[in-house]
């Protein structure tokens, strides 16, 4: 069962965070939805941990091993000998190369940048249209045995609403 709370204040949603945790929740079950950023870490939430570096360093790679298979595989399927020259000539690879490392790295971090922000959200769960225009939602994964400690929870922070959902 989800549980959303909404707050006019960021003091009172640090705080329901704070009871959260001494009511022995993990950080993992609860979020905090704004309509602004704020200070990661600024709810008394954890701060996540982001891998998005490791998609343009893949993706460079990728893009670099790409394109030396594609130069080499081209020039020796048709090697033109000319004037002598060698047929893996590197300073017209090198362009290529340069271009397709380019190439794969920024295709990559916009695949990291979709999986890091978990878009499409098929599960998305429970909102409230109410925190674009300003309030503060903290939203919580709980047992429906448990909505009623919740909602007094809540309600002792300053919660201006609490919805729920299963």
């Amino acid at each position: 069962m989800q549980m959303l709370a909404l707050f006019k204040e960021a003091e009172a949603a640090a705080s329901a965070t704070d009871g959260l945790k001494l009511a022995g929740y993990s950080e993992e079950k609860f979020e905090i939805m704004t309509d602004s950023p704020y200070p990661e870490g600024a709810f008394g939430e954890r701060i996540t941990k982001h891998r998005l570096f490791v998609f343009p360093l893949v993706g460079g790679i990728v893009g670099l091993s790409a394109s030396l298979a594609m130069t080499w595989a081209t020039q020796a399927a048709y090697p033109l000998i000319t004037g002598g020259k060698p047929i893996l000539s590197l300073p017209p690879m090198f362009i290529v190369m340069y271009e397709s490392t380019l190439l794969g790295a920024i295709l990559f971090s916009v695949l990291g940048i979709f999986f890091e922000s978990r878009l499409p959200n098929l599960k998305a769960g429970i909102y409230d249209p109410r925190i674009t225009e300003g309030y503060i939602g903290v939203k919580v994964d709980c047992a429906p045995d448990k909505t009623n400690v919740m909602e007094q929870l809540f309600r002792k922070s300053g919660a201006v609403d609490v919805l729920t959902k299963e």
